[in-house]
């Protein structure tokens, strides 16, 4: 386990290496009754290199243990939905000209992790043979889209292998209040996370 101590992303990423690797993660052990969904969380101000992280995990996870992973980015699945209702291009001439508060308003409909996201993510697992998932995007689809909601939505879709969220900002873990996604360091969510911090996991 890793300790509070700021560790140094080189620390995280062998750490994360190290445990997504390992058949007790792969497998799913230990988790009770909770879902496998795990989040790493990074300073914004990493994300160039958390990006390189991550390529280089999932090729060390391939070629070094036979782990495939499937990464589900959430802004490019949000434009393929829109582009596959035909909307991409009135949602483009809509931005400049509509107020702030009603644009973001009509993306959320458009959006709704319930009745949108979710299912396009289920379809897109379908067709996919993968031991973890990645779940990427999450800076660039906000506020049109929160995770938490997200994940929320994804307990009984992605059930049978371990998701892993890479999050822009601070997963806060507290015993007495629950747990809070803080996006950017900035915008915290007080809604509880059944999902994980994944540094605080075992090797």
């Amino acid at each position: 386990m890793i300790a509070d101590s700021k560790p140094t992303l080189a620390m995280r990423e062998d750490h994360l290496f190290k445990v997504l690797s390992s058949e007790r993660f792969l497998n799913m052990e230990g988790l009770g009754n909770e879902v496998a969904h795990f989040i790493f969380d990074y300073d914004p101000e990493e994300a160039l290199d958390v990006a390189q992280t991550k390529r280089r995990i999932k090729t060390k996870l391939n070629t070094e243990c036979g782990i495939s992973v499937l990464e589900i980015n959430l802004y490019e699945l949000c434009v393929d939905l829109l582009k596959k209702r035909n909307v991409w291009d009135r949602v483009l001439a809509a931005e400049p000209t509509m107020e702030k508060q009603d644009f973001l308003r009509m993306l959320q409909n458009m959006l709704d992790p319930q009745i949108h996201l979710a299912p396009a993510i289920k379809e897109r697992i379908a067709g996919e043979t993968f031991q973890i998932l990645f779940l990427t995007g999450i800076g660039e689809v906000f506020p049109f889209v929160r995770s938490h909601t997200v994940l929320n939505n994804l307990q009984s879709v992605v059930s049978k292998q371990p998701l892993l969220m890479f999050f822009p900002g601070q997963y806060e873990v507290s015993a007495t209040q629950g747990s809070a996604l803080v996006l950017f360091g900035q915008l915290k969510d007080d809604s509880f996370y059944r999902a994980k911090r994944i540094r605080d996991q075992e090797i």
